[in-house]
């Protein structure tokens, strides 16, 4: 009887530590990191709803934190998913550009989730590597990947095709996972990367033809003459009437071009049969849904092109660039609402941070432009969202200067795990809990590679806080411009030489020069990855 007492009193005394146990276990919190690709902050209607609604990624502002002032280290595609995956800037992880490969050494957030005892998924857009390392489970569309019918390379290695839109797809296969492994009893961090809206944009059927009647306001710097400016302005390679593509981007049928031989200026269509790119993976039936608009537009284009003045090209172009990339964002915004309205049906929603963000920013025809790259806003800077219930107060906005390099960090001390000390970015968290006196840093650094290359964009590093930009320009050229980012919002005036700004000058520069310094860049490093380009033939 003694020992049948001691046994149920052991028992007894064992039960509240692992009742605390699993307590605690189930405490830590689930992420949902959300990215898409080239998303514009324009673009989302929390932060401007001249363009487009987006109720569902609107939400998370809602209920949780909008940040005005997030960016990106190097605002293009790759470089920048290896920034947030290593919390890293990419002269240190090797991934300067979408040529030179990733430093696979490196280690990625998610494998210090695996390791601490997280399911780990990724399902959408990696864009480099076709085994990321981390996760447990993955379906990643190979490089850019397709929006109709898509390639997946799935967790074994295999490469599958399903039938669909691809921001339908990887959203369904993202709740499918959650429905098998979002429980109580393990902690998760998924991934779930868009493709849209990437160039070429092509739109669901139903959303091509809505937005195909719309019409959207012009930017105010449309029609941009870039005096003022240095030269990167002027020689860059992304204006909309002379670098957009009539095929590969608006939609002409080569056919149609083909038979207005003479007539169609002032672009040379790189690309003459990529529309078959994407309507090309199309079945009978998914065409037949896309062929009447596809005629519509194909017909005006055919009686009014050659009567157009520049000015009106210019237009035209604009109006369907804008129909094709927010119809795009506007399944992902629907899609987003499909996983929200899960997270909250299933309670998930309250043990759930969910961030939002994008690659990097994009440019809606602002100084005539497409694609990024650009240190400047529109192309520098990136939406964030961040909802975290009962920790993030609802409805906050934050202006402070955060970048994609702080996002591995943040996630990992979001759930008690401590960040390697070789990360360069700082912990988003005293601004999520509202600590404001906690955050130190007042400026971000910048760094761009790929030239000479695909739009031309000059090779520049530069020191951005929230009342200046300056901007260094090298390798073929030797120009520097600062922007008053207070009194010249849209980026219109280089005040360098004014003599007004030469002691904001003189301080930037100095600040650059720490800055630089405290992320292990240089000359020499600028340098360095000139070299590379050269021995690879892509420079002489």
């Amino acid at each position: 009887m003694k020992k049948l007492l001691l046994a149920v009193a052991s028992i007894l005394f064992l039960l509240p530590i692992t009742t605390e146990a699993q307590k605690s276990k189930k405490k830590k919190p689930n992420i949902i990191f959300i990215m898409s690709d080239d998303h514009a902050y324009q673009a989302i209607s929390a932060y401007d709803d001249k363009l487009l609604n987006t109720p569902n990624i609107d939400r998370l502002a809602k209920e949780g934190m909008l940040f005005t002032n997030a960016s990106v280290t190097n605002s293009i595609c790759a470089p920048s998913r290896a920034t947030i995956l290593t919390g890293k800037h990419t002269h240190i992880n090797g991934k300067v550009d979408n040529y030179f490969p990733f430093d696979t050494t490196q280690t990625t957030f998610p494998q210090i989730f695996k390791k601490n005892g997280y399911k780990t998924a990724m399902f959408g857009k990696l864009h480099f590597g076709n085994n990321p390392k981390g996760v447990d489970e993955f379906m990643i569309l190979p490089g850019q990947g397709h929006y109709i019918n898509p390639d997946f390379i799935v967790t074994n290695g295999d490469t599958i095709t399903k039938q669909g839109y691809v921001t339908d797809i990887i959203t369904d296969v993202s709740l499918d996972w959650l429905k098998k492994e979002a429980s109580d009893d393990e902690p998760f961090m998924m991934m779930y990367l868009h493709k849209a809206p990437h160039r070429p944009w092509w739109p669901r059927p139903d959303k091509f033809k809505e937005f195909t009647k719309k019409t959207f306001p012009e930017p105010e710097t449309l029609f941009d003459d870039y005096s003022n400016r240095g030269s990167a302005a002027k020689t860059a390679e992304m204006n909309l009437l002379t670098h957009m593509m009539y095929s590969h981007d608006s939609k002409i049928r080569p056919e149609t071009l083909a038979k207005m031989e003479g007539t169609v200026f002032p672009v040379v269509e790189e690309f003459p049969n990529s529309f078959y790119g994407p309507y090309g993976r199309a079945t009978a039936e998914q065409k037949a849904l896309y062929d009447p608009v596809l005629d519509s537009i194909n017909d005006f284009f055919y009686e009014n092109w050659p009567k157009m003045n520049d000015t009106e090209k210019m237009k035209w172009k604009y109006q369907r660039y804008m129909q094709d990339y927010l119809g795009s964002i506007s399944s992902v915004d629907d899609n987003v609402g499909r996983l929200l309205d899960y997270l909250d049906e299933t309670g998930l929603a309250e043990n759930t941070i969910v961030i939002y963000t994008s690659d990097q920013g994009f440019y809606l025809g602002e100084h005539g432009w497409f694609d990024k790259r650009f240190i400047y806003d529109e192309s520098f800077k990136t939406p964030l969202l961040v909802r975290w219930t009962n920790v993030v107060k609802p409805g906050s906005v934050e202006n402070e200067m955060v970048q994609n390099l702080d996002f591995a960090q943040t996630m990992l001390e979001a759930v008690g795990i401590k960040p390697p000390s070789d990360m360069q970015g700082e912990s988003l968290i005293p601004l999520l809990k509202g600590e404001k006196d906690k955050w130190t840093r007042d400026a971000v650094y910048y760094q761009y590679y790929e030239y000479p290359s695909v739009h031309m964009v000059k090779r520049h590093y530069g020191i951005v806080n929230k009342e200046f930009k300056l901007v260094h320009f090298y390798y073929d050229v030797d120009e520097w411009e600062l922007y008053d980012r207070l009194n010249d919002p849209n980026e219109m005036n280089n005040v360098y030489n004014d003599p007004a700004y030469a002691d904001t000058v003189k301080k930037l520069k100095k600040d650059l020069v720490a800055l630089r310094k405290k992320y292990k860049d240089s000359p020499e490093q600028d340098q360095k990855y000139i070299d590379k380009y050269k021995s690879a033939g892509m420079i002489k």
